[in-house]
């Protein structure tokens, strides 16, 4: 029997070819979209990429940490001098205010905003896994600092060695630096990312990561200060304090290794057995905080 005008026919559906094609190019799988993830989310440490507003305090800060390597190098220049006022080191020691600056707000761009916008799961939808996820976001902000230390440390070789200092000496000591730079961008950096991951609130994240480095750092300062009393000399049974501080951690560790150092008070690692703890420690703080940054992932 044909079906009755009314209800019409079941059998009218029409299949419309609009285009689509499935893809059948190159899977370019995990590892190429977790350096996707470490190039964009180094990019957005410094703000590239995303609104001017989010460029200005990384670029303040960059400058900042440039600006008085190169007025050192003009004053030994014009004074012809045959060493920089400061050592490499050093003057990352004395850097670290501005520094954690630069963690504390940048840390919680990685990290906190994901998890205020719920997109974490859209990575973990992708080919890439969890461990692929935190080892990408860990690299980028480590890389970040690194190189925000790196610049006025390279300013500072570059001028020596146009001022016609010693190339053996200057290229030593900058290597030096180049070492306690990787070490200031590992041991807070950690630390700065397991807070940042664990709130959504990005506000939240840089007040718990300045506060941290503030208060022990502020610790060690008064530490230090009550035991080197008016002759400016801290004793050995003193210096273990720096184990408190991931930024003192390094100088002390950084000034013993490589027998630098010229603040008033000078924060050193205790002798041989002193370094090997402080290193030890700072092994044991970047390790623990990646581990918990991968545990904390898993829940997600």
């Amino acid at each position: 029997m044909p079906p009755s005008p009314e209800t019409g026919s079941a059998d009218t559906g029409v299949i419309h070819d609009i285009g689509y094609r499935g893809y059948a190019g190159p899977r370019l799988g995990r590892s190429y979209a977790t350096r996707s993830l470490f190039v964009q989310s180094l990019r957005a440490a410094y703000g590239l990429g995303r609104s001017a507003k989010s460029k200005v305090l990384p670029m303040l800060v960059l400058g900042a940490v440039t600006a008085p390597a190169a007025l050192l190098v003009a004053i030994a220049i014009v004074q012809q001098a045959d060493d920089l006022p400061t050592d490499y080191p050093n003057y990352l020691a004395n850097l670290d205010l501005v520094v954690s600056i630069f963690l504390a707000a940048q840390a919680p761009v990685l990290l906190s905003r994901d998890l205020r916008h719920q997109t974490v799961p859209l990575y973990f939808s992708r080919p890439i896994t969890r461990a692929d996820y935190v080892r990408a976001k860990f690299a980028a902000m480590v890389c970040a600092q690194l190189l925000l230390m790196t610049a006025p440390l390279l300013v500072l070789y570059a001028g020596a060695l146009l001022g016609g200092m010693s190339f053996g000496h200057q290229t030593a000591h900058f290597l030096y630096g180049l070492v306690t730079a990787v070490l200031y961008a590992l041991v807070p950096t950690s630390v700065a990312l397991v807070i940042a991951a664990a709130t959504p609130r990005r506000g939240f994240g840089v007040a718990a990561i300045m506060g941290w480095l503030a208060v022990s750092t502020a610790v060690v300062g008064i530490v230090v200060g009550i035991a080197s009393g008016p002759k400016s000399t801290v004793p050995d049974s003193a210096q273990w304090v720096a184990l408190l501080s991931p930024n003192a951690l390094v100088e002390s560790l950084s000034n013993q290794v490589f027998d630098v150092g010229s603040a008033v008070v000078r924060l050193h690692a205790p002798g041989a057995f002193g370094a090997v703890v402080f290193a030890a420690t700072a092994a044991a703080m970047v390790a623990g905080s990646y581990a918990l940054l991968l545990r904390r992932y898993r829940g997600i």
